[in-house]
């Protein structure tokens, strides 16, 4: 990355706001008192685009749509993306729903197909209407950078960023979303898990003594698109990689980024702050992926499984162990441990986490079991619909995002999605490096993973382009120190 896209206040993002962060880090919402520039009155129609109609693309309309009819009237007015046939499934779907198919009122000439497709999707919103990004977070700046030039507001997927330099870029975009009172959401949803915040207040009460680790297990096999064999040359290269851009990097932050982000971001949740520095191992044992019956050469470049120790700046260590491989042990769960006792984070998936708080450091794994130790468990009753106490926090994050945008109140999750968007990078950077990578590092990193991000069309290069035997540039700790691949 050139030197000349770092401005001074962007180098010294992390320096000047390390108190600010640590206290993003602990907040699930932010408070909100009432500031001028009311965009939409509880009787007025919310429009919202969807930009990105891949499978959480989908899922977050579905979310936005089904929240209370108390937050007044929305629909799905606009949609791009870069692959008609995505584009057709998705709105099928929403169609088809029965709980959000009434709110979906796309007409052929709002659906819009290419790079651009975005600002078409957007220019046909007024100003207080949603812009939803879901696309790779490759594109996740200029898109933001055009919502906030429209005055919309926004919800977006995680990661955020997978550099620094769009990690910096989002920040400063910030400060204009935050001028013009935009509300702006990012797809961390476990911060508002009911279970997760009163586990919080108990562990800030002392319940479980001064925290001394943390620990967070996502243990799986092949998920997404995270293996991914060579281009048979039916798509583009770039097109090639974008449906299949858990597999690269510059894509996505990889399998990394884009599915450990969760565990990684609860035990920050839990801490009250982000870490400062980290340490990781990580290699590629043998990638293959199935296909029709037939193992084929992955050529991604993942690594299958990761182990991280992040350390924060008061000295504790969380550790983070990821893998993505068939017919080992699985596990999708976070801990926590203290001086007096320990707590489970979350139990499995995302979820109902199922949060509870033993009296010492032997944690039962049986969520229905009530051991003498067992000091606070998260009351998961059923409720009248057939769910759990705990609620949807991917519906929850919506409930919130819109209660603002109607009662114009303070809801801009931006600085801290970035800061747990950089953590998440530096931990994949120091696995794929094999150096101890710190925040300061990554946030500054002069390696600009795609930067003609705002160039590209359907007819463009990849940013990485394979290599005559079809394969790409592969992290190589030890060799390449100062950047993954």
């Amino acid at each position: 990355m050139a030197n000349d896209h770092q401005t001074d206040s962007s180098k010294s993002q992390f320096t000047t706001r390390r108190s600010a962060l640590k206290t993003a880090a602990g907040a699930s919402v932010l408070a909100g008192a009432s500031i001028p520039n009311v965009f939409a009155q509880v009787n007025e129609e919310v429009k919202v685009a969807l930009i990105g109609a891949g499978g959480r693309g989908t899922g977050a309309v579905k979310n936005a749509l089904s929240v209370s009819g108390a937050l007044g009237p929305i629909k799905l007015h606009a949609m791009a993306d870069v692959f008609q046939d995505k584009m057709d499934r998705s709105y099928e779907t929403l169609k088809k729903d029965p709980n959000v198919g009434d709110k979906i009122d796309v007409d052929p000439e709002r659906r819009f197909i290419g790079f651009d497709g975005y600002k078409k999707a957007m220019d046909s919103m007024k100003a207080g209407d949603i812009a939803i990004l879901t696309t790779p977070c490759a594109f996740r700046w200029p898109m933001f950078e055009y919502a906030v030039e429209k005055g919309l507001n926004v919800f977006m997927e995680k990661p955020l960023c997978a550099d620094g330099f769009s990690a910096r870029k989002l920040l400063e975009i910030n400060k204009k979303a935050k001028e013009k009172n935009l509300k702006v959401g990012v797809g961390l949803m476990c911060r508002h898990c009911k279970s997760r915040n009163e586990l919080k207040k108990r562990i800030d009460d002392g319940a479980i003594g001064e925290i001394t680790s943390m620990r967070s297990y996502r243990m799986q096999g092949p998920i997404g698109s995270c293996f991914t064999p060579k281009n048979d040359g039916k798509l583009s290269e770039l097109m090639y990689q974008i449906k299949n851009f858990h597999s690269f990097i510059w894509l996505s932050g990889g399998a990394y980024s884009d599915f450990f982000i969760h565990g990684i971001d609860e035990m920050c949740m839990i801490k009250g702050a982000f870490p400062v520095k980290a340490k990781s191992v990580g290699g590629r044992h043998y990638k293959t992926i199935e296909i029709n019956g037939e193992q084929v050469e992955a050529v991604d470049q993942n690594f299958d499984s990761y182990g991280v120790e992040y350390t924060f700046e008061d000295g504790t260590i969380a550790t983070f162990d990821g893998r993505n491989m068939k017919g080992c042990k699985q596990e999708f769960a976070a801990y926590a441990h203290g001086t007096k006792g320990s707590a489970v984070i979350s139990s499995k998936s995302h979820v109902p986490a199922s949060s509870r708080i033993y009296n010492d450091q032997n944690i039962d794994y049986n969520i229905r079991a009530t051991p003498a130790n067992l000091q606070w468990a998260f009351p998961n009753t059923s409720t009248k619909r057939g769910g759990h106490s705990e609620g949807n926090p991917y519906d929850i994050e919506w409930e919130v995002l819109l209660e603002a945008i109607r009662n114009n109140t303070e809801h801009n999750e931006v600085d801290r999605g970035v800061a747990a968007s950089v953590v998440t990078s530096m931990g994949r950077m120091a696995a794929h490096t094999g150096q101890e990578i710190t925040y300061d590092m990554m946030l500054n990193s002069e390696h600009e993973m795609c930067p003609d991000v705002t160039k590209l069309t359907l007819d463009s290069d990849s940013p990485i382009m394979p290599d005559g035997d079809g394969r790409y540039a592969i992290p190589e700790p030890g060799i390449k120190k100062d950047r993954e691949y």
